[in-house]
Parts: structure tokens; sequence; C-alpha cells
């Protein structure tokens, strides 16, 4: 077969959706880039396919230094990567070597399937038209919350991923950063057997879910109303004038008169950002 690099995604819970090119790319790679390799060996022998090619780790830790010595490889052989779920490079390892492979003219190919984030997108019941991937929230408090907090304005539905350790205190954030009537969504394991899928606000949801649960979690958040959007951007304009030297209070009454909002409004939102 061609030499290249091939990203496959695996099924996020259900072996049944692994597909034909998936099992062929398997048996027939020179090199398999696993993020696991146990449980590639694991999945490989749940679908019944026997790798002929070496098998490698590829993840997060070693992604610097093996990535450059993959594309060595795929300028000869034809180099498999795959991640534990779904698709490489979102929110995986990946990204950075087809990166280097692009700018490298090593050949990329992507055997599509399954993805956590367009399957708890999809099944959310929230708008689908524009939407963004947010990834993990930061663990730390103050990052978390400032990182939550430069996302309140943003119109796009939101798709994260947590922990089932930290989702209660993710979504106690998320109240206090989005508002508890921001409706949205908790997707829990995802096409396995005890799917769980609760669409409810932001408040009942952190009322749900106060205790750890179990299992691999995806939370989709609608996006902001155009005011609130208007807000959120008048917010962020009146912090960069203060960090220029401005007074928040008269960089938030420049900005309120400008943009058509209340100077009351755009002030406390910013204080409220600001802490």
């Amino acid at each position: 077969m061609e030499p290249s690099i091939v990203l496959a995604a695996t099924p996020i819970g259900n072996d049944g959706d692994a597909s034909p090119r998936l099992k062929q790319e398997i048996e027939r790679a020179d090199v398999i880039a696993a993020e696991d390799t146990r449980r590639f060996l694991t999945l490989a022998g749940r679908l019944g396919v026997e790798p002929s090619g070496r098998i490698l780790s590829y993840y997060e830790h070693n992604e610097a230094d093996r990535g450059p010595y993959l594309l060595e490889l795929a300028r000869t052989q034809r180099v498999l990567v795959v991640t534990d779920a779904g698709m490489p490079s979102v929110s995986d390892p990946g990204y950075r070597l087809v990166a280097r492979a692009r700018g490298a003219g090593v050949p990329v190919t992507v055997v599509p399937g399954p993805s956590a984030v367009l399957t708890a997108l999809a099944t959310s019941g929230l708008a689908t038209d524009r939407f963004s991937f947010e990834g993990f929230a930061p663990r730390k408090g103050g990052e978390r919350d400032r990182f939550l907090g430069a996302l309140a304005g943003e119109p796009r539905t939101m798709v994260f991923f947590e922990s089932p350790r930290r989702l209660p205190e993710t979504l106690a954030a998320m109240v206090e950063a989005f508002g508890a009537d921001r409706e949205a969504c908790v997707c829990r394991e995802l096409t396995k057997t005890h799917e769980e899928v609760v669409r409810a606000s932001l408040g009942e949801l952190a009322g749900r879910f106060r205790a750890d649960v179990l299992g691999e979690i995806a939370v989709v958040v609608a996006g902001a109303d155009p005011l609130a959007a208007d807000l959120g951007v008048a917010v962020e304009e009146s912090l960069a004038l203060e960090a220029a030297g401005l007074r928040l209070k008269d960089a938030a009454a420049h900005v309120a008169g400008r943009v058509g909002l209340r100077k009351k409004d755009v002030y406390e939102a910013a204080i409220a950002r600001r802490g």
C-alpha cells in the first residue's frame, strides 16, 4: 500500500460502529501508532482482526519525540494512527503529526468514523448550524473560571469534554459563567449500553449531577442569545481599555454608549468577569 499517514476513527463505545476500512487498515498497516497499545490490541481482538504491522505507543506525553520518528517511517511505510476512542487529533494526539506531514509533503488520509463531539452535538437537541469544540476546561478553579468566563458571550453551541469526577464542579462553574437558565445537555457513555442523555437548564443539571458519575462525559451548552453575546463583547472591550490605563467605569460608559447597551450592565458584568 502507498506510504502515508492514515488517521482512523475507532468506536467511542459500540464496537459495531467500527468501519470495514478501519479493519482493513489494521490488517494492512506497516506501523500502527496507538494511544494505548494494550487497549488497541483488545479492540482488534474484539473486532476479529489481526494486526500485521509493528505497534508503537503514541500518546500525549511522547508525542513530541515520537512524532518525527513516525513521520520518517511514513516516507516509506503506511503508518496507521488510532486513539482509544474517536478521531485522532480531536482532543487526542495527531494534529502535530499531520501538520509536520503536510509541511514535509508526506501524504495524509483519513478513515472517518465515530466522533464523540458530533454524536453529543447531534443528540443534544441544541442548535447544530454553528458550534465550537472547547475540549476539557482547565482543572484549576481560577483558570477554569476565566476560561468559561471568556466564553460567556459565545453565540455558537459549545461542546466540552469532562471527566466524571470533575463534572459536578464544572457544571457549577458553568452556572456562574453562563447563567442557571442556559440550556445544556450532559451526555454520558454515548453509544454504550448505559448511555444517558439529559437535557435541561444548567441550573437543573448542576442540581442533578451533584456527585461523581461513571463513564465518558460530554457537555453541550447552548450559545448565548444575541444580547448576551453583545454584552460579552462589550465586557471584553471594556476590560481591554482598562488594561490600557482607562478607569473601568469610564471604559464601560464609553463602550456602552457606542454599542447601545446600558452603562450599568456593562460595568457590572465587567466587574464580575474581572473578579
